[in-house]
């Protein structure tokens, strides 16, 4: 509540500023407020946005523009004079114009680097030539290296010249004289050792690299996996190019999460905010895994009409379909969730495919045989009451117990292993969605759960 009166408080001081239209009192107030501070008067009057941006400092408006989202940045560039842009675009840290530009129509593109400094573009169409989705569109040139034989004390010197275009001097990168990457030493080690000791002596060689070329994905998990807050480049030469701070890759787990999350639902990833995404491309992105699922379960309704003889001789097996094929779908969308989230974070690779899916079997296995003994004894005890099913109760009830332990057991295998089988074919597992397992689900379910019948009803459907 505290917070919600501080920033309506803001608000009406920022109003007050742009009425008396005082330029120097809105760029000493702006100046003044904690970034994020900014950012949300920014979401709050999107009407001045650019006004916000072009009244603060450069440095602190870079700050700000890097930690918006993308419509909103996209709406500043498009509003700012092109002195204003050129300025803004300059002071943004490398990785950071990167991200923004590789979001763009590629003539923008074109358009913005231009107006960039020799040395910004110089670096930025190096960036941008890395793969999409890899580690070099992700790190920052604006790093700390020193000379394997120098001492600390030359090493402090430097760091006094150069720590202000740094992206981070936590730590600092240890190179050879043809700048290959040696090791890496936390700043601590140095401010702690005598001045004349040499870098080569006080490092020990337990450095982690990512390699240029690696998905942004690897980053993230070796990020998870150590206790860093950068990791050096290197190229397949062990050149070190750049690096990447723990920032960045917490916008791409954020990226990916929510990706995985919407494609998980149904649909292909947007991209784009939801409010932000033109009508006719979220159509597009919703309506062609709807069109795949409908296709899906038309072949259900084929299976419904393969079985049309034996539900005519036996309606109340009709009854029961709506159930058989919803706890398959609901036990392999079960499955494929918690496997895509376990893949997602590193604690299931295609190695472990065969312990899954033992796991899977002994699951299904359980969890059907539970829903069997509650389906079997809720049609013996509501056919006690109401006398619902008549004569053949006990092998009604027999053939849906023994059903959802095959439909579950099926359910659980498929939403398991599917996952597992996507990544192995270099695909997105995430496209193994809920609503995808629940429609392959369901066809096989019919199978299985008339097949049951055959087998326990044998009499009464001949």
């Amino acid at each position: 509540m505290t917070g919600e009166i501080e920033q309506d408080e803001l608000n009406e001081q920022f109003l007050r500023i742009l009425q008396e239209d005082d330029v120097l009192s809105a760029r000493e107030f702006l100046n003044q407020q904690n970034i994020s501070d900014v950012a949300v008067l920014i979401d709050e009057f999107p009407e001045y946005e650019a006004k916000i941006i072009s009244n603060m400092s450069i440095h602190r408006a870079s700050s700000v523009f890097k930690i918006l989202d993308l419509s909103s940045q996209k709406s500043i560039i498009q509003s700012l004079p092109p002195y204003k842009t050129a300025e803004l675009l300059n002071e943004l840290p490398a990785d950071d114009r990167t991200s923004f530009l590789e979001e763009l129509p590629s003539e923008v593109v074109k358009e913005l680097i231009r107006l960039l400094d020799p040395e910004e573009r110089k670096i930025t169409l190096a960036l941008l030539g890395y793969p999409e989705g890899s580690v070099g569109r992700l790190m920052t040139p604006d790093y700390i290296a020193v000379q394997v034989d120098w001492t600390m004390s030359e090493v402090l010197d430097h760091i006094r010249e150069e720590g202000k275009h740094s992206e981070t001097i936590d730590v600092i990168y240890v190179v050879n004289d043809k700048g290959e990457f040696v090791d890496d030493i936390r700043i601590r080690e140095i401010l702690l050792s005598p001045p004349d000791r040499e870098i080569g002596d006080a490092i020990d060689n337990r450095f982690i690299t990512l390699k240029v070329t690696d998905d942004q994905e690897v980053a993230n998990q070796i990020f998870k996996m150590n206790n860093r807050v950068a990791l050096p480049v290197v190229d397949d030469k062990n050149i070190l190019l750049g690096i990447v701070t723990i920032d960045d890759v917490l916008w791409v787990a954020n990226e990916e999460f929510s990706e995985d999350m919407q494609k998980m639902g149904g649909t292909e990833a947007l991209n784009e905010p939801y409010l932000e995404i033109p009508l006719m491309k979220l159509f597009k992105k919703r309506a062609i895994w709807l069109i795949v699922l409908f296709l899906g379960e038309m072949l259900t309704a084929t299976a419904m009409g393969y079985f049309e003889d034996e539900i005519a001789k036996a309606v109340v097996l009709a009854l029961f379909v709506p159930l058989i094929i919803s706890s398959g779908g609901n036990s392999g969308s079960q499955a494929s969730t918690l496997i895509i989230q376990a893949m997602a974070v590193g604690e299931v690779t295609l190695s472990d495919w065969w312990r899954v899916l033992r796991r899977e079997i002994l699951s299904g296995l359980m969890l059907g045989s539970i829903l069997g003994l509650i389906g079997f004894f809720r049609i013996v005890a509501w056919n006690s009451i109401f006398h619902t099913y008549g004569d053949h109760t006990a092998l009604i009830g027999i053939t849906v117990g023994v059903s959802l332990v095959g439909v579950v057991l099926w359910g659980t295998i498929t939403g398991s292993m599917l996952p597992i089988a996507l990544k192995k074919l270099g695909a997105d597992p995430a496209t193994s969605s809920a609503p995808f397992v629940a429609t392959l689900v369901d066809v096989t379910g019919l199978l299985i759960y008339f097949s049951m019948a055959f087998i326990f009803m044998k009499d009464i459907l001949s």
